[in-house]
């Protein structure tokens, strides 16, 4: 086991890895920019180092800052968390050269999930089922004309090297196309730092449901069921659950086992997911790897009791995968809320500033994930999610009602954050029944605007 891990995050995640390492009696090295200068995890690391000033590109990004505090503090490994470095190929092949474990996949499983063309390829020589797609990187508009037409509208153009929601276009026809491609590039380009495009058919009505997969360094690999991850806004998850509340046990056995077979196929290492679209039939198809712990994880811990930071740093070290998903199920409903600092009756703007309240719901069936306190000044330079609110229940009903209850308890004030709308969509019928697609959100808050009207 590692004697001392450097934790290269930020916020509610570098917390919590910092928690699981003092469960499991590894020190922690805590990093911090300038503007995080009195973020809760710095007090409860064992060591801390600042990495620079504010911006994340001088910061949390700057993977010489980061392997030159890890070295002076002399760990032994480094846990990414998510975000940031997490998916970054050239900072786990720094590890990898400086003597240090990166806590996650190898650089190879990094290459090929940021690589979505080859990631395609490989899930259709596998047997995978994939959603259909052009065959290589498209260089220019007419040939994105000539695809389109081949694979059928509506379609999605996507950044190769792409992740949470970025570079995507949805395009119902030609014209749409052709206006959107080049804006595509341009913030493939920006975001990624590679320009490459590809184009897949645009699956009417879907799902979006991912599989938690843990894999040990001996080729075991096991699911631990899915999570279901439709309700988005600008492809940004918002509410997660497991189980997913419309997966028959024959069609999550048949899911799971593609989820293997995928992982399998690239020869995946530590945590990951494998996420898919299913459409209003219920095919279901492979849309990418996420190589790294998820956002959402604590939905999939609540239904199996599994501490998914600790086997990542246990698989790192070189242990083995301990028992299968049947050893861990539970009959077990959760559903996590991703409470952002956001305005979502204002076009979800930012909402930066000085916590003046907070007061943290509690009870049965409550687990809240945060770096949050009174006083805390939330910085306007990062990502806008400061909690995680995770219910969990026996029921999908009781956990939607524990959420709700916990919701009406939670105080943030005066920060704008997406309380107000989880509070109302717990009371929809189309949620509560389970009746929803990933246009869902845009549709709730279009039709409550009217409804004020």
């Amino acid at each position: 086991m590692f004697s001392k891990i450097l934790v290269a995050n930020r916020g509610e995640i570098a917390l919590r890895i910092i928690r699981t390492c003092k469960e499991m009696g590894v020190e922690s090295v805590a990093v911090y920019s300038e503007a995080d200068a009195n973020s809760l995890h710095l007090g409860i690391a064992d060591e801390k180092i600042c990495i620079g000033p504010a911006p994340s590109a001088k910061s949390y990004l700057d993977i010489d800052c980061i392997i030159k505090a890890a070295k002076e503090a002399k760990c032994d490994a480094v846990h990414p968390g998510y975000g940031y470095l997490a998916e970054n190929e050239a900072f786990a092949l720094r590890c990898e050269q400086e003597g240090l474990v990166f806590i996650g996949p190898s650089p190879e499983n990094l290459r090929l999930a940021g690589d979505k063309i080859t990631a395609i390829k490989i899930m259709k020589e596998a047997g995978v089922p994939v959603i259909p797609s052009g065959p290589s990187g498209v260089e220019s508009v007419e040939d994105a004309a000539i695809l389109c037409e081949e694979i059928g509208y509506p379609v999605m153009i996507k950044a190769s090297g792409g992740g949470g929601g970025r570079g995507i276009r949805i395009c119902a026809n030609e014209k749409a196309m052709k206006e959107e491609f080049p804006v595509a590039r341009m913030e493939a380009t920006a975001t990624c730092g590679n320009p490459e495009l590809y184009i897949e058919k645009c699956i009417v009505e879907p799902r979006h449901i991912e599989f938690q997969i843990l894999a040990d360094k001996y080729g075991n690999i096991i699911h631990l069921g899915e999570r279901e991850c439709t309700i988005q806004r600008r492809f940004q998850k918002l509410i997660e659950e497991s189980p997913s509340p419309v997966l028959s046990e024959e069609l999550r056995q048949r899911m799971g086992e593609a989820a293997i077979a995928a992982a399998k196929a690239v020869n995946y290492v530590n945590a990951g997911t494998i996420e898919f679209l299913v459409d209003r039939n219920f095919d279901f198809y492979f849309m990418e790897i996420n190589s790294r712990i998820q956002v959402e994880h604590p939905v999939t811990e609540m239904v199996t009791g599994v501490d998914l930071v600790k086997e990542q740093i246990r698989l790192a070290a070189g242990e083995k995968l301990a028992y299968s998903y049947e050893d861990v199920k539970l009959p077990i409903h959760s559903i996590e809320c991703r409470i952002n600092a956001e305005n979502p009756e204002m076009n979800f703007l930012p909402s930066p500033g000085v916590v003046e309240t907070y007061r943290t719901p509690g009870g049965f069936g409550v687990r809240t994930d945060t770096h949050l306190y009174q006083g805390y000044d939330i910085p306007l330079y990062y990502d806008s999610l400061i909690c995680k609110l995770i219910s969990f229940a026996r029921t999908r009903g009781g956990a939607i009602k524990i959420m709700k209850r916990a919701l009406d308890e939670f105080t943030i004030d005066p920060i704008k954050t997406t309380i107000p709308l989880f509070q109302k969509v717990m009371d929809d019928e189309h949620f509560k029944s389970g009746r929803f697609d990933t246009s869902y959100i845009e549709k709730f808050v279009r039709n409550k605007d009217d409804d004020d009207d």
